[in-house]
């Protein structure tokens, strides 16, 4: 049952109890009943508001990823990590060996093969920070 639903509900079992207005708690009950009532069309008229903006921002989504891919020259085939919900990552063979780095400046979790990390370094397809690999250290 909706918020709405509810309160009419509750009106009418108060409406039922024949509450006589012209007492005290008579006026304080039916008030009572008129705000409830006033604050569920409000709510219900925000979630409305709500699940536009949330359509809204999934277009937005959907369209910023289409500018990513083709700012980063990447194609479609080459998004994907195994998690189809993470645009920021790539498709690699099944003997490749997947290395995660998280970007310190925005933080997201991007899948690298051997051969990019040897590369030296990557540009973050989150928020485009020079992420740089080395490994002289490693070396012995």
């Amino acid at each position: 049952m909706k918020l709405g639903e509810k309160v009419s509900y509750l009106k009418g079992l108060i409406e039922g109890l024949d509450i006589n207005e012209s007492t005290k708690e008579g006026k304080v009950i039916s008030l009572m009943a008129e705000i409830l009532q006033e604050i569920s069309a409000e709510v219900e008229e925000l979630q409305d508001q709500i699940d536009e903006i949330v359509e809204v921002v999934d277009v937005i989504d959907e369209d910023l990823g289409e500018v990513e891919r083709d700012f980063y020259e990447v194609d479609e085939d080459d998004y994907c990590c195994g998690d189809d919900d993470d645009d920021d990552d790539f498709d690699f063979d099944d003997d490749d060996e997947i290395y995660e780095v998280v970007c310190p400046t925005c933080k997201d979790t991007i899948c690298l093969n051997e051969d990019m990390l040897n590369e030296g370094s990557i540009d973050c397809p989150g928020c485009g920070e020079l992420l740089e690999f080395d490994f002289s250290d490693n070396i012995k």
